[in-house]
């Protein structure tokens, strides 16, 4: 055993929680609040990378556990009147967004988790944690498959390290679809202030979302703040932002690079190449956190009539798995 790191567990702000350490880092994730990696810090520094519920705020994280740390969305985002048919088969969900009239986010953010494993290794920290469906869970009235979600999220000198997998452990095709709703702080560093932040982010096309917040197929032009977003970059505030984009990829890396000119440090969220969009949300005007989400496929994908491979839509075939590795991690300048 290194050292370095340790995984234990311990409460995070009352709720059953498994902790990682590994030299200045530090992280915690809530299994009984949907496998919720809620913690990233740099202790030294003091720096509180993901948007923490405080101890005040927890009654009302776990009632709406979507804007803290990195919620698992399974499937992401919103459906039409929580409807959609795919491969033969009807699907319905509850609608619980309102004011639009759609399904909003899936099931997995809000869902017990078991824990697997947690260890350390001579180059890590670890926990794994796992989401089973099959007919005796809740969530198999709304999506009548049995699977699995596994999150394997790892420590060490290189940062955060997350992978997921879903496994089709059914007789039947699954369909695939998954988001992070992952939340920065701007600021993550004590001293400073949201001014001293600029946001860069491999976006491609933005997607035009009609009154209830829908993709309508088509795209729309980019402002020139949104060119500037893949290049120079903004800052995360710098208008409202609830945003639907395609990927582009650059140098082969999908990511979001946040710099704090102030400490000469930039955060880096590499998200890897199977995620073909992006929403950015940031809660505007707070200036005090924003979501870059990593999203597999297009909002309301099954009701899009649109190429499967152009939106995201997967079919993941019995006994199938798809998987993605995400990092997060700091390096010092620009």
């Amino acid at each position: 055993m290194s050292n370095n790191g340790q995984a234990y567990e311990q409460s995070y702000n009352g709720e059953k929680a498994v902790w990682l350490t590994w030299g200045s880092y530090e992280a915690a994730v809530l299994p009984e609040i949907g496998a919720n990696l809620i913690a990233f810090r740099d202790t030294e520094k003091g720096y509180r990378i993901l948007h923490e519920p405080a101890a005040n705020e927890m009654e009302e994280f776990k009632a709406n556990p979507g804007i803290h740390g990195i919620p698992v969305l399974f499937p992401p985002n919103r459906y039409e009147d929580g409807r959609f048919d795919w491969n033969g088969r009807s699907y319905e969900f509850p609608v619980n967004e309102p004011a639009t009239g759609n399904h909003l986010h899936g099931f997995a953010h809000t869902a017990v988790w078991n824990v697997e494993d947690y260890g350390v290794t001579k180059t890590e920290s670890y926990v794994v944690l796992q989401l089973s469906v099959d007919e005796n869970h809740d969530i198999y009235r709304f999506l009548p498959h049995r699977f699995s979600i596994k999150l394997r999220y790892s420590l060490n000198g290189d940062g955060l390290l997350q992978h997921v997998s879903v496994h089709n452990e059914g007789n039947d095709a699954l369909p695939c679809m998954i988001a992070f709703h992952t939340a920065i702080n701007a600021p993550f560093t004590p001293n400073s202030t949201k001014e001293d932040y600029t946001m860069k982010l491999t976006i491609g096309n933005r997607w035009e979302l009609n009154e209830r917040m829908l993709p309508t197929g088509k795209f729309q032009p980019l402002s020139a703040g949104e060119e500037a977003i893949k290049s120079i970059g903004v800052n995360p505030f710098w208008e409202p932002m609830d945003n639907h984009y395609t990927t582009e990829p650059r140098n082969g890396r999908n990511q979001m690079e946040l710099t704090d000119s102030r400490e000469n440090v930039t955060l880096v969220y590499d998200v890897g190449t199977s995620y073909k969009q992006w929403m950015v949300w940031n809660q505007h005007p707070s200036g005090k956190f924003f979501c870059p989400e990593p999203q597999l496929n297009l909002v309301n994908a099954p009701n899009v009539d649109l190429p499967a491979d152009e939106i995201g839509l997967v079919t993941l075939e019995p006994q199938g798995i798809w998987e993605q590795s995400s990092r997060i991690y700091l390096k010092q300048g620009n």
